[in-house]
């Protein structure tokens, strides 16, 4: 029972990074129905500035989380501005050729400015505490509640205020909210924003509890896409379903199957789902 539960914990803080993830690759399929393959990119970036900030400034871990959320958004800001945006009438191949050129761009400029070493990250929630023989490392304690906290701001920020109900808009139908005056242009960069900020902090979050390292944005990009097609293509809710779906399936294949196939466990979970859902749990498009 003791390993049930430990787990289960290990799958909600799996799950928590893999929703925040496929959230921010979701609203933008949502608003420009094209796969962003540089968004593992994104994750990865998010993990060296916050390490940078902390080890070449000296800056404290929230304000280097803080740094890495403003330099990732705005870098997902200037991809929409300066090739995505000029591909908008161009053959859909163009989008998908462009993003993953910019993958292989930033992974390389990743590599040539700080090296393709492993490394670690210094976090200063490292307490170890044991509750109901369940060993919860403070880290990961932060990785879930922060991951909810960053879920119900977008919630509120999507369903309660104007500049969230224009993405809704625009992500139901781009040329019907034009026409009504909603300015599309501002609507796209500001979802590139939001996208590249939530990588940032899935990335900051986790980096200390695994390793940075420019490739390691590859397997998680690939997860979070099997997410957004298991939870429906562009559905918000979905992307959070199915991250925490994955995750627990992933703790607990890799305890009672084997380690081995532990990330071959999202594909046949998609295969499993798609069997039986084609369009996903979320079939209706949109958020």
């Amino acid at each position: 029972m003791d390993i049930l539960t430990q787990q289960l914990f290990n799958g909600l803080t799996i799950g928590s990074v893999y929703s925040l993830v496929a959230l921010g690759l979701t609203l933008v399929y949502g608003i420009l129905h094209i796969p962003n393959f540089a968004h593992g990119a994104l994750y990865m970036l998010g993990a060296y500035v916050t390490l940078t900030s902390m080890l070449l400034w000296n800056f404290n871990y929230w304000l280097a989380i803080a740094i890495s959320i403003v330099v990732v958004g705005l870098l997902g800001v200037l991809m929409e501005r300066l090739v995505f945006n000029p591909l908008k009438n161009s053959p859909p191949i163009h989008d998908k050729i462009a993003a993953i050129g910019i993958l292989l761009f930033l992974e390389a400029l990743a590599q040539l400015v700080w090296g393709a070493d492993y490394r670690t990250m210094s976090t200063p929630y490292g307490e170890v505490v044991n509750v109901f023989g369940t060993t919860l490392t403070m880290q990961r304690v932060l990785i879930n509640v922060g991951a909810v906290i960053v879920m119900i701001l977008l919630y509120f920020f999507l369903k309660k205020t104007f500049m969230g109900s224009t993405i809704i808009a625009m992500a139901q139908n781009r040329k019907g909210a034009h026409l009504v005056g909603i300015n599309t242009n501002k609507v796209a960069m500001l979802t590139f924003l939001i996208s590249g900020g939530l990588a940032a902090i899935a990335a900051s979050l986790s980096a200390p509890i695994n390793l940075v390292f420019p490739g390691m944005g590859h397997l998680v990009i690939l997860k979070a896409f099997v997410i957004i097609i298991l939870g429906g293509m562009g559905s918000v809710p979905g992307a959070i379903l199915g991250g925490y779906i994955l995750g627990f399936t992933e703790s607990l294949g890799a305890t009672y199957i084997s380690n081995d196939y532990k990330d071959v466990i999202a594909f046949i979970l998609l295969i499993i789902i798609l069997s039986f859902k084609p369009k996903g749990l979320f079939s209706k498009e949109g958020f």
